[in-house]
């Protein structure tokens, strides 16, 4: 038998979403630019997140929009994986990865993703990526009915899902 027919498919590991924050802020015009951004990135229109508390600091109070997001599953998730990865040059530290293989990484201007040209209108933005690493069976422990749990053993470690991104993605690790 071949070694793949041998392999059950439920242990497969995948991404099951990427999440793209930009944080600003501050409300108005850079925000809407940081919208525009993520959306030609994306191919998706971001979602705006409000502050939770007032910080009379930084100048931020309670409600104010402060941030966009995207999140991407799928194929769109993959492709814009793999443009992001490419802009921070193919390494992650291993402290990015969690106990349970996700893992996060940031991105200091966008300008760094291939295929991105500077446009003086909006300008530039950083942004932070958060992937969701997981295996088929995860629904059951999310969905709302018929709820139950899922067994440690069928949960992604941090030594599989960095063996995953190293092999999927030709992503070199790098130990501190």
């Amino acid at each position: 038998m071949a070694e793949t027919q041998l392999e059950n498919v439920n242990r497969r590991i995948r991404i099951s979403k990427v999440v793209v924050n930009s944080s600003i802020g501050e409300a108005a015009a850079r925000l809407e630019k940081a919208s525009k951004i993520l959306e030609e990135l994306t191919g998706q229109k971001p979602s705006l997140r409000r502050a939770k508390k007032t910080i009379r600091g930084f100048g931020i109070h309670r409600g104010e929009p402060i941030a966009v997001m995207v999140t991407l599953r799928g194929k769109k998730a993959i492709e814009f994986l793999k443009n992001a990865l490419a802009a921070v040059g193919n390494k992650i530290k291993e402290s990015s990865f969690d106990e349970y293989g996700n893992f996060s990484f940031g991105i200091k201007e966008h300008l760094d993703i291939p295929g991105t040209k500077y446009n003086p209108e909006v300008g530039i933005i950083g942004m932070d990526i958060i992937v969701n690493v997981d295996r088929p069976g995860r629904r059951v422990e999310l969905r709302r009915i018929k709820r139950s749990k899922m067994g440690r053993k069928h949960r992604v470690t941090k030594e599989e899902a960095i063996e995953f991104i190293r092999r999927e993605f030709n992503v070199e690790i790098i130990r501190e």
